[in-house]
């Protein structure tokens, strides 16, 4: 909206104003961001209290759930914070007009949808089985694939209707459909077919790892506000020709746009990071680590850079490999385990840790696999 009245009460589109620049309104977008989460919480929490929206913790650990007693009724579904952070900063900063800006907003949607679902199915027990399991995983899967398959279609067409019309040499052209390769200058073409498999395989893979690392106050939110700081550099390269050829990453038009959207996650995680960390407030649920997943996986599909998703996304990686490995040697031996439990910070936690040990030692990892992820700029 700031955007659109600048636009209109300057009249002159092509003048160079500081507000044209995405990187700027990506730093705003991370202040006003932070400001807006800050302020609205306190009120969203009281409310989330009055109507009794407190998270009951249950793992099949007898010792984790006698350490995690203490944070019974601690007010979850608080992903809706990061959600209205970010929608208000995008609305505010962001150009409107841009189709990566409003796919990626449908994908929040969507996503923050199916994880208040899911989180109000375990708050009141309304299960056909009558648990509180929340939505079955097949179930989330299904819709998760869903929006896969849809974002990656649209995105591939969009990409041919910009090489159709723009008019840059052939292989900035067709970079739109090369998987980029972390240090090496040359990537991997992909047909329609593949695109749609990458896309799902991503925007599920990242959502769900972002969900199950959300297991400890603060660990969440402060790995995603490194992730989304990466990718607010990255989209802001990729999206400008002279930088992204000279740097030998693929040039996608107008996704620089982007870093608006990056910077409001960043914002919002930190804004949301006040309250969330130890002992905390709130938590952000379903509601808010899908969406977040998959907001930093669509930025990643959109900028060629899902291999990349796995540097910087290191500890989200942890996490999910951990639990994949935990549930398939469980069925493999009948019954035994490589670790604790799963996901992996708790295992960390019942070796002695404290929480807060293993929320900060987590955070360092994740900067250290963001500084790796920034290095590999230089290095093709």
């Amino acid at each position: 909206m700031f955007y659109h009245i600048c636009d209109y009460l300057l009249d002159y589109p092509a003048g160079p104003y500081a507000y044209k620049d995405a990187l700027f309104r990506g730093t705003c977008a991370v202040l006003l961001g932070f400001v807006v989460v800050w302020l609205l919480s306190p009120r969203v929490i009281r409310e989330l209290m009055r109507r009794k929206i407190g998270d009951r913790p249950e793992f099949d650990h007898a010792d984790l759930n006698e350490i995690a007693k203490d944070k019974k009724n601690t007010p979850t579904m608080g992903g809706i914070l990061i959600v209205m952070g970010i929608l208000i900063c995008v609305l505010l900063l962001g150009d409107l007009r841009n189709y990566y800006i409003r796919m990626g907003l449908f994908c929040m949607g969507w996503l923050a949808c199916l994880g208040g679902i899911d989180d109000y199915l375990k708050l009141t027990g309304y299960t056909r089985s009558g648990t509180r399991d929340g939505l079955k995983m097949y179930e989330k899967l299904l819709f998760q694939v869903g929006l896969g398959v849809l974002l990656g279609f649209f995105i591939y067409r969009h990409g041919q209707h910009n090489a159709a019309m723009a008019v840059v040499s052939g292989e900035s052209v067709e970079a739109f459909r090369i998987l980029s390769v972390p240090f090496y200058k040359y990537g991997i073409q992909l047909g329609i077919p593949a695109f749609l498999i990458v896309t799902v395989l991503v925007l599920t893979g990242t959502s769900n790892a972002v969900n199950l690392t959300d297991g400890m106050d603060g660990l969440a939110s402060g790995c995603m506000a490194l992730c989304s700081f990466v990718f607010m550099v990255f989209v802001y390269l990729g999206g400008d020709a002279e930088r992204a050829h000279s740097l030998l990453i693929p040039y996608i038009p107008l996704t620089g746009e982007l870093a608006v959207l990056c910077g409001a996650m960043l914002g919002a995680c930190l804004g949301f990071l006040w309250y969330n960390a130890y002992p905390a407030q709130v938590f952000m649920g379903d509601t808010g680590s899908l969406p977040l997943g998959g907001l930093i996986g669509y930025v990643a599909i959109v900028t060629r850079n899902e291999l990349m998703l796995f540097i910087v996304g290191g500890v989200f990686v942890i996490e999910a490999i951990s639990v994949l490995l935990q549930v398939g040697y469980f069925k493999a031996t009948g019954g035994k385990r490589i670790f604790r439990v799963a996901p992996i910070h708790h295992h960390f936690h019942l070796g002695g840790w404290t929480e807060t040990q293993t929320v900060i030692r987590f955070w360092l990892m994740a900067a250290i696999f963001a500084g790796i992820a920034l290095a590999t700029v230089k290095l093709r």
